[in-house]
């Protein structure tokens, strides 16, 4: 701010996951090394605070595996990206989001840029440039703009990031788990013609998915912090946390109660989401969820909302549930993965 220097920013959304973090790094680099004699400095930063970046396994295991050091990864509580707008020089493009919380509403007018696969919940106006794909992994989309650009940008690091997070995203590309499309194929192809010494699909798949789901020693708050989105509206705030568990295992956990309601009170949230999801060898996944909030008015609005729902249906079977304030199912339609039921929350919200 003192030298009056631009400042591009580059960033994902808040759960973090390796999809936000690898297409912000990526896409940062590209802009970067493509941009007429930039007056901005080009920074991609993970939007999580620095001493949660341990709980994203999957992305700290791509990331060392392919030597980049968490020294060199800037994080959300290391910019100050509201002193940056107020002084006229941050520009901020989206990737793997496009609308941000209530909490950033101010910096929605420094937006520059979109790149998302989720369905289109807001219209920008120009000048903001809206890629809106329906494709299993940002990184798709991060990869086809760096392949359209000069030849010779994409380097070997950035292609192991880019592979590495498609096959994690579209689970091996995989047709039985629902998330590739041909896209996400090509992509990987692509990479693969382009940089043959790239490690073989299933060996990179494997470690990456056995890296996220490992929540060995983790407690029950580093769990629902680990891949956590949050949803508000006007006076309600809920939280949806991805588990890599069993919800069955999850629920048995030792002062499960009360951690639900030290981390709901400790946010100000008024009601948990928990999603899980576990793959057989086939990659074929299976869901559950469970719903918890002290509120029995509103713990009844989101279960309605989610048995209730035809855009799409999850086919939701009710499960035993230790608890009257947590309401457990599982989930027959299993292709519905998060993104497909946060805009149901969102409406009943």
């Amino acid at each position: 701010i003192r030298q009056h220097r631009e400042i591009h920013v580059v960033m994902g959304n808040e759960a973090c996951d390796l999809d936000s973090t690898t297409s912000a790094l990526a896409l940062a680099y590209f802009l970067a090394q493509t941009s007429p004699a930039p007056k901005a400095a080009f920074i991609p930063v993970l939007n999580i605070p620095r001493a949660d970046f341990a709980l994203r396994t999957e992305t700290t295991f791509l990331l060392r595996d392919r030597g980049i050091p968490a020294a060199s990864l800037i994080f959300r509580d290391e910019i100050d990206l509201g002193g940056l707008h107020h002084a006229g020089l941050l520009s901020l493009t989206l990737v793997d989001h496009h609308v941000l919380p209530g909490s950033d509403a101010a910096l929605e007018e420094a937006v520059v840029e979109v790149l998302d696969h989720r369905p289109l919940e807001r219209d920008r106006g120009p000048p903001c440039q809206v890629t809106v794909e329906p494709v299993g992994s940002c990184a798709t989309l991060v990869t086809e703009r760096i392949l359209q650009g000069p030849p010779g940008v994409l380097d070997r690091t950035t292609a192991a990031l880019l592979h590495g997070t498609i096959l994690l995203d579209c689970i091996n590309l995989s047709p039985a788990a629902g998330k590739v499309t041909p896209r996400d194929a090509a992509c990987v192809s692509l990479l693969e013609e382009r940089f043959p010494e790239l490690p073989p699909r299933d060996s990179v798949f494997g470690a990456l998915q056995a890296a996220k789901f490992d929540v060995t020693g983790l407690t029950t708050e580093q769990m629902l912090r680990k891949d956590l989105k949050v949803l508000s509206s006007d006076e309600l705030v809920v939280g949806i946390s991805g588990i890599f568990e069993d919800l069955e295992i999850f629920l048995q956990r030792p002062g499960l109660l009360q951690d639900l309601e030290a981390f709901c009170q400790g946010r100000g949230y008024t009601g948990l989401v928990a999603m899980t999801v576990s793959f057989n060898e086939r990659h074929e996944p299976t869901r559950k969820l469970a719903v918890y909030s002290q509120q029995e008015s509103l713990r009844g609005t989101l279960c309605r909302a989610l048995e209730e729902a035809t855009t799409p249906s999850l086919l939701l079977q009710p499960l035993p549930s230790p608890w009257s304030c947590v309401t457990a199912y599982a989930q027959g339609n299993a292709l519905a993965a998060r993104k497909k039921v946060l805009p149901i929350l969102r409406a009943a919200l």
